[in-house]
């Protein structure tokens, strides 16, 4: 059984630590019998008339359980983990949805929504119909994120990943071979879509973000010379607005804020 553990909105400005690294920690509290296939980090949209911390980007924590862990025990879970980890100030949401459910549909749809304008708990909690949706604290406004992350997770082509398997201790250079191993397909985006050769070597710099497309972890890449390829994506300051004219531009290379 696969669940969707979407996160929002649980620190403030300046904080050690943001909403992504709250949803990777969520690993170490689940209960026994689940294991997480991987967290995926949620750009929304970006507009003055929307409070937001410093990118407006909320995760999901996608679940793998045996069928004898029932979604109470999960969802329990994941509000004590709130409660433990969040900060102070901040309006922190909880959304939690099995693979398969009827609301999938409508919150994908409102997911959607959340990256072209903007939306309100209301909304939210009518496309959570049937699910848990619960706010933590504060305004209760992170709900709104929580359901655009399982939405947009749970149709599969949105998002990067910031957590999967030991994605973080892949070297800086690295064998196609290896990667597809580990469950990352690596991708050309070049103007001749070249195939990397599985041992052909991609650099990533330290900062290496699968893209969810097609319910898979896939890694853009450009040629850099005969054999040697470079995954898209840098890591840029927490001060750089994701989301503004330059920022869409810059939406593929992405924003890490300490995810």
């Amino acid at each position: 059984m696969r669940v969707y553990v979407g996160f929002d909105d649980t620190d403030i400005k300046d904080a050690d630590r943001g909403t992504g690294k709250l949803a990777r920690w969520f690993e170490r509290e689940l209960p026994a019998g689940c294991h997480v296939w991987g967290v995926v980090r949620q750009q929304l949209l970006v507009d003055d008339a929307i409070p937001y911390t410093s990118h407006n980007s909320s995760a999901c924590v996608v679940v793998d359980c045996h069928e004898s862990v029932s979604m109470e025990l999960l969802t329990e879970q994941a509000i004590a983990h709130i409660k433990r980890h969040f900060i102070a100030g901040s309006d922190p949401g909880l959304c939690v949805c099995p693979e398969g459910h009827p609301a999938i549909k409508s919150l994908t749809v409102f997911g959607r929504a959340c990256t072209e304008c903007v939306v309100s708990q209301e909304d939210a909690i009518v496309a959570a119909t049937g699910v848990h949706l619960s706010g933590q604290g504060g305004t209760n406004d992170g709900i709104i994120g929580a359901a655009a992350a399982v939405g947009l997770t749970s149709q599969g082509w949105s998002g990067r990943f910031i957590e999967l398997g030991r994605l973080r201790d892949i070297p800086e250079a690295v064998e196609v071979g290896t990667l597809e191993q580990l469950g990352i397909q690596v991708f050309s985006i070049d103007r001749d879509a070249q195939i990397p050769g599985t041992v052909d070597i991609v650099e990533h710099s330290g900062w290496l973000r699968p893209r969810l497309l097609g319910g898979r972890p896939v890694l853009p890449v450009v040629p850099r010379g005969p054999g040697h390829w470079e995954a898209l994506g840098k890591k840029h300051t927490k001060g750089q607005k994701e989301g503004s004219t330059n920022g869409r531009q810059n939406l593929l290379q992405g924003t890490d804020q300490g995810k």
